[in-house]
C-alpha cells in the first residue's frame, strides 16, 4: 500500500504564509525599535559633558588588557567556589526541607530547628554572615579551624541553603496529598514515597526557581573577596589601587556576565519547558 501524502488546502497555505509574514514583520519591527533605542542611548551617554572623563576612568582599553590575566585567574577561584557552594546549598536545602515536612509530634523539635534555621539565615544579610564566619571564627583561635576561603564558602552554603530549603518545601507541598496516600496504600514506606513519588515531581516543578538561586549565588561568590582571598573582584581591586582607574572592575563585571549567560540560558529553557508542559495539561 502506497503512503498517502497530505497536501494542505489553499486556506491552510494562506494561513501559513500569513504567519510567516507576521513573523518577519515582528522581527523587523523589533530590530528597528531596538536600533532606535540603542542609538538614542548612545547619543545620550556619549553626549554628556563628563563622558570623556568617565571613559578614561572606566573604559581604558590598555588598562583592561593589562588587568585581564589577573582578573581571569581570580575568576577561576569564583568558578570553583560556585560549584562547591551550589552543591552544598542544594544538599542542605533539600535536607532541611525534608525535616520541615516530617509529621508527628515526636518530630516537633526537628521541625523547630529546621524552621529556626530557615528563618535565621533567610533574614540575615549575607555580608554579616560572611564577616562572622571569616573574621569571627578565626578569632576564636581554635585548632583545626578551616581556611578563610572554606569558611566563606560555608557562609554562602548556609545562607543559600535557607532559601533553597523553602523552594524545595514549596515543591514538596505542591504534590497532592492523594498521591502520598496512594503510594502508602500500595505498601511503600514514607521514605520510599518521598524518594519515588514526591521528590521527582517536586524537583521538576521547582527547577526554575532553583536555577535562579544558583544564578544569584554565582554573583554572590564574589563577596568572599571581603575576607581576603584573591578572586576576580579582589584582583580587580588590586589593579584599581595600582592604576587609580576603575576599568578592572568593568573587566571583572564583564567576566561575571559571561559566566552567568549559560546558567541564565539554561534557566530560561527550563522555565519555558515547564510552562509548555503545564499548558499542555
Amino acid at each position: 500500500m502506497r503512503p498517502t501524502h497530505h497536501h494542505p488546502s489553499p486556506v491552510a497555505r494562506q494561513r501559513a504564509a500569513y504567519r510567516r509574514r507576521q513573523t518577519v514583520r515582528s522581527v523587523l519591527v523589533a530590530a528597528a525599535s531596538t536600533g532606535v533605542l540603542g542609538t538614542l542611548l548612545v547619543i545620550a551617554v556619549t553626549g554628556a559633558p563628563g563622558w570623556h572623563r568617565v571613559r578614561q576612568s572606566f573604559l581604558d582599553a590598555g588598562i583592561a588588557r593589562a588587568a585581564l590575566p589577573e582578573v581571569a585567574a581570580g575568576l577561576w577561584l569564583n568558578v570553583r567556589l560556585l560549584v562547591f557552594c551550589a552543591l552544598g546549598a542544594l544538599a542542605v536545602g533539600l535536607a532541611v526541607s525534608l525535616l520541615r515536612t516530617l509529621r508527628g509530634p515526636v518530630f516537633f523539635p526537628v521541625r523547630a530547628l529546621a524552621t529556626g534555621y530557615t528563618y535565621t539565615f533567610r533574614g540575615l544579610p549575607l555580608i554579616i554572615v560572611l564577616y562572622v564566619f571569616t573574621l569571627g571564627v578565626p578569632g576564636l583561635r581554635l585548632q583545626g579551624t578551616p581556611p578563610v576561603l572554606v569558611l566563606g564558602g560555608l557562609a554562602l552554603v548556609l545562607v543559600y541553603g535557607g532559601y533553597l530549603a523553602e523552594v524545595f518545601r514549596a515543591g514538596i507541598e505542591s504534590v497532592h496529598p492523594s498521591q502520598l496516600a496512594a503510594a502508602r496504600s500500595l505498601g511503600l514506606t514514607y521514605r520510599q514515597t518521598m524518594r519515588y513519588v514526591v521528590l521527582p515531581q517536586a524537583i521538576r516543578r521547582v527547577a526554575p526557581p532553583l536555577l535562579n538561586d544558583v544564578v544569584a549565588l554565582q554573583k554572590d561568590v564574589g563577596l568572599v573577596s571581603l575576607a581576603g582571598p584573591i578572586d576576580a573582584v579582589r584582583a580587580a581591586q588590586i589593579a584599581t589601587a595600582e592604576t587609580f582607574n576603575y576599568t578592572p572592575y568593568i573587566v571583572a563585571g564583564v567576566l561575571f556576565v559571561l559566566l552567568a549567560i549559560p546558567l541564565i540560558a539554561v534557566t530560561d529553557w527550563v522555565t519555558l519547558r515547564a510552562a509548555r508542559r503545564q499548558a499542555a495539561r
